[in-house]
């Protein structure tokens, strides 16, 4: 038996080894080499997930450094944001006094009622609690408690008393806040000197706007960490800075003088069925306004009821023209540039042509009449007084229209002041004529007291005010200081006051005439001018005058607007003027002189 030679160590052939097609020789081969293409393609996936992993664990190492350490102050900054509520506390609003220290308008201590949905049980039910306790519709309200939010107002300044019960219904989710609330004791009295603040505290009307930035004061606040619900946060953030309170307003007015006033004006309304009648009494010798009295009226309280035609303080910013009393100054200028005197006797016709325009007197003479410049003042003669006015000449008459204040505001401390016009164009031939009996000029019921009141100081103007002083309650009060200017001398003005005497005694104006004392004083009767153009039917009667004519102490102008019953100066204004004038000054404890 023969042996295979590759058991005697016999080397096989050479194509057994290369060439050969021997499969036990190739399959291992094979095998070895897939098994490490497996290997490799999984070592590559491992490697790819590996890198991938590393990257985003370096991406969100980058963003956790980023985050907790160059970004964490920011972001630990607006996570207290997000906590934090802001309260505002609103200051105490200053107190406005009369003269004598009466209150006008105060501060007293409200209630605000707020809810917070998120913890009100019930909406329907707590709306229906709420509406019927406080008098509100229940409806709206049970939408605004089932609202997402966390602070909602439900009424807000509501009297102590108002809230009781609702406090004693304990409903979750109702709050009740402090809340500063203006007050005004005096009701209609004075509304339009006062004026009103809005919800917000902030000043809208009167003296209450023209000083809002002094009675405000400044407003605190409480800053807090509260939890998504708005529930405080204990040990959490908190920071308050308390309200700093308004500035005292120590006015000039008179609240006896005041309800003097308007009860007189009342009267002319009812007697002369007009609409409307506006009044001021001004200390001619400090320029202190005592009354500013204007009807109709309304409540500061409950502003809204009433329509925005009765906020307006008119005597400060309706416009009208003077008529008569505005002859006045046209004699006063003469006098003062002794292109006349009190005598001086001029032929007066009825009527006169003035740059094609005739202008007629008004009495039932037709003939010239031989008259005294005192007799064309008491008579308030048109013609007379354009003649006069002729003497002096249109550009003097100008300047004193300036002078006295005419068409520029009085500077009074009261927002809203009219300027009122004085159209005295040289380039219209009748103005200066017409501006010399009062027409083609307008004016506030302020200015034209201010204008008297000149004549009953001797000449000089001052400076009309309401409010005497500021108190911050430093110990140092702010005092106003008027501005002031002579405008014509003593002697003129003694010599308009003993003509306006005469008036009073033997002219137009007898209705003012009081028992106990002196009075001078002018008429005025216009028709009013339409904004449009042209004149209506209607008329605005006028009475400005002054007592005690021994020592003037106050001037008074009375403003009638459209009187039906008696339409003249004499008529609808003269008569309120002397029942304020004479209470007035009995009030002040002036001494009689009649």
């Amino acid at each position: 038996m023969r042996c295979a030679p590759a058991l005697l160590g016999h080397t096989p052939p050479t194509d057994l080894i290369m060439g050969g097609k021997s499969r036990s020789s190739k399959r291992p081969a094979k095998a070895g080499a897939r098994k490490r293409s497996k290997f490799r393609r999984a070592d590559g996936r491992v490697v790819i997930i590996a890198l991938t992993m590393v990257v985003a664990w370096s991406w969100i190492g980058v963003k956790l450094f980023q985050i907790q350490v160059v970004q964490a102050a920011e972001f630990s900054e607006q996570a207290l944001d997000q906590r934090l509520t802001t309260q505002e506390f609103a200051p105490y609003r200053g107190t406005i006094f009369d003269r004598s220290g009466h209150q006008m308008a105060l501060t007293i201590q409200g209630t605000t009622v707020w809810a917070n949905p998120r913890l009100v049980e019930n909406p329907t039910l707590t709306a229906h609690l709420v509406g019927a306790s406080l008098g509100i519709d229940e409806v709206p309200l049970a939408e605004k408690l089932a609202s997402d939010k966390s602070f909602v107002f439900v009424k807000r300044q509501l009297e102590a008393e108002q809230v009781e019960g609702l406090r004693s219904l304990e409903l979750p989710g109702i709050f009740f806040e402090s809340e500063p609330k203006r007050v005004y004791p005096n009701g209609a009295l004075a509304a339009q000197a006062v004026g009103f603040v809005g919800i917000d505290g902030s000043g809208i009307e009167g003296l209450e706007y023209s000083y809002d930035e002094e009675l405000s004061g400044v407003a605190g606040y409480l800053i807090d960490e509260r939890d998504p619900y708005g529930r405080p946060i204990p040990q959490g953030f908190q920071q308050s800075v308390p309200p700093i309170p308004g500035a005292d307003l120590l006015t000039t007015m008179d609240m006896s003088i005041q309800f003097m006033a308007e009860q007189a004006c009342l009267d002319t309304i009812e007697r002369t069925d007009a609409l409307g009648c506006s009044m001021v009494v001004l200390d001619p010798k400090t320029g202190e306004i005592l009354a500013m009295a204007v009807l109709p009226s309304f409540d500061p309280g409950d502003f809204n009821a009433y329509d925005e035609s009765t906020w307006q303080n008119s005597t400060v910013r309706n416009l009208y023209e003077p008529g008569s009393t505005q002859k006045l100054v046209t004699v006063a200028a003469a006098i003062e540039e002794k292109a006349v005197s009190f005598d001086t006797e001029m032929v007066v016709p009825y009527s006169i042509e003035i740059a094609g325009r005739k202008i007629e007197d008004f009495g039932d003479y037709r003939e010239p009449l031989r008259l005294t410049v005192a007799d064309i003042v008491t008579r308030s003669s048109n013609v007379g007084t354009i003649m006069i006015g002729q003497k002096l000449g249109d550009p003097k008459l100008r300047e004193y229209l300036h002078a006295f204040g005419y068409g520029q505001p009085t500077g009074v401390d009261f927002a809203g002041e009219a300027t009122g016009v004085a159209n005295v164009d040289p380039d219209c031939g009748s103005c200066t004529a017409s501006a010399a009996i009062g027409y083609s000029v307008s004016v506030t019921p302020l200015q034209m007291a201010s204008v008297y009141a000149t004549i009953a100081n001797n000449g000089t103007w001052i400076q009309p005010h309401v409010v005497r002083y500021i108190d911050r309650g430093d110990g140092d009060p702010e005092a106003f200081t008027p501005d002031s200017r002579r405008i014509v001398s003593a002697d003129t003005a003694f010599i308009m006051q003993t003509m306006l005497q005469n008036v009073v005694d033997n002219g137009t104006g007898k209705a003012a005439a009081i028992d106990d004392y002196t009075v001078g004083g002018k008429t005025g009767t216009t028709l009013k001018y339409l904004s449009g153009g042209g004149y209506s039917e209607n008329h605005i009667a006028s009475f400005i005058g002054m007592a005690p004519m021994s020592d003037p102490q106050l001037v008074i102008a009375v403003v009638v607007d459209r009187p039906i019953n008696g339409y003249t100066g004499g008529a609808a204004a003269a008569p309120a003027f002397g029942e304020v004038m004479e209470k007035a000054l009995h009030h002040l404890g002036v001494e009689p002189d009649a």
